[in-house]
């Protein structure tokens, strides 16, 4: 585990931005976290409801979906119920994202990624809270012989279409050939239209995403070659995607693509990380698209959990477009920012409790973390330090 060496904390007030104006340098930056709430049962996706009341939904992976607000606390009672139709026997199943429908305010729909009863199959489905009857389920993917790597992570981006990232199909090694294939929907990203729908299919395809006019591809495969992209966010000010995918057994690696940024190849499993994984699946022509960040695994880590790039006001003056991430093992808290030229610097910040299996967003932009089995709620903030020593 990356060691850090110890620092003096000093006021915010008297943080600056740094020359890019996006936060005091990184060497100067430490993350905290603050516990407020506990008593969840393996918490493993987290949105803010967008209604303007200021609650957060957290979907618990046997199938229910909690509610927690900064006043009142975390609610005693789930929302939402959908645990007779959830697998979640085994350490990678169970219901996995949870995304509030634009129109959430209105229809108290949310929408939900989760392993289904009894086979598995990768399950992205509507449904309002306090309702489980009036589900509608838009899209499955077969996921049965293994029961690893199913993604799961649903967002909005900027252009009002919902994402979704799929795993490769489990095991080790990508033994399908996913993640390379267009004709599965295994190791992708998806971008649907979700506000409509087109002949038998509850959702429409977007015309423009990039695969829609490939001989043999599913066409709603957004971007594709990832191993088990298990979290990934949109940053609020620019639309781009922020993307970490889980490594094999040398690297977990984080992506960054623009918001038009469509048809990337990731490069699993060819590729993990920076470095060439399987020889026999790399094409001469093929275009990889490199990670902006990696680290070793069974070194810094075992499996990186995507964060989101800061864009509250609380701390802005010290972490403002900042793009923070963890580990599920080491707790480590990486800080990743682009600069003007297009390159990327990043530090260690700190420290996260061990286990966060998700951050999340509130409607302000402050930042949170919920842990896995210890099924904590922690507010995330920032300080400045003195500059750490290389």
């Amino acid at each position: 585990m990356a060691a850090l060496l110890s620092a003096t904390v000093a006021p915010a007030a008297a943080a600056a931005p740094d020359v890019s104006g996006h936060g005091v340098p990184l060497d100067q930056l430490t993350v905290v976290t603050t516990p407020v709430a506990s008593g969840l049962e393996q918490p493993l996706a987290m949105a803010a409801a967008n209604d303007h009341s200021g609650r957060m939904l957290i979907a618990e992976k046997r199938g229910t979906v909690r509610a927690f607000h900064p006043k009142d606390g975390l609610a005693a009672d789930p929302v939402l119920d959908i645990s007779d139709r959830v697998n979640s026997v085994a350490s990678e199943r169970g219901l996995l994202g949870i995304v509030p429908a634009p129109d959430f305010q209105k229809t108290s729909q949310v929408y939900v990624a989760y392993t289904r009863q009894p086979d598995g199959a990768l399950t992205l489905s509507r449904v309002p809270l306090g309702d489980p009857a009036r589900e509608q389920v838009l899209l499955t993917q077969d996921h049965s012989q293994f029961t690893n790597h199913n993604g799961g992570q649903l967002a909005f981006g900027r252009d009002g279409y919902l994402y979704w990232s799929l795993g490769d199909g489990g095991s080790g090694g990508d033994p399908f050939a996913t993640g390379q294939n267009l004709g599965t929907l295994l190791g992708k990203i998806l971008r649907l239209d979700v506000s409509r729908s087109c002949g038998e299919l509850p959702y429409c395809v977007p015309k423009n995403n990039p695969f829609v006019k490939t001989p043999g591809a599913r066409p709603e495969i957004w971007a594709y070659g990832l191993r088990n992209p298990w979290r990934f966010s949109f940053d609020k000010l620019d639309g781009s995607l922020w993307l970490a995918d889980v490594g094999q057994n040398s690297f977990e690696e984080i992506n960054h693509a623009r918001a038009a940024g469509g048809g990337l190849n990731f490069g699993w499993s060819c590729m993990e990380g920076p470095e060439v994984f399987n020889a026999e699946r790399c094409e001469p022509d093929a275009n990889y698209t490199d990670p902006i960040f990696h680290y070793q695994t069974g070194v810094d880590g075992c499996s990186v959990i995507g964060g989101h790039v800061y864009r509250g006001s609380r701390h802005a003056r010290l972490a403002f477009g900042t793009y923070v991430a963890t580990d599920w093992c080491s707790g480590t808290a990486w800080a990743v920012r682009e600069n003007h030229d297009g390159t990327y610097r990043s530090a260690t910040i700190g420290q996260f409790p061990t286990q966060v299996s998700s951050f999340a967003e509130d409607r302000f932009g402050e930042l949170y973390v919920i842990t896995d089995r210890s099924g904590e709620l922690h507010r995330v903030g920032f300080e400045r330090v003195a500059p750490r020593a290389d």
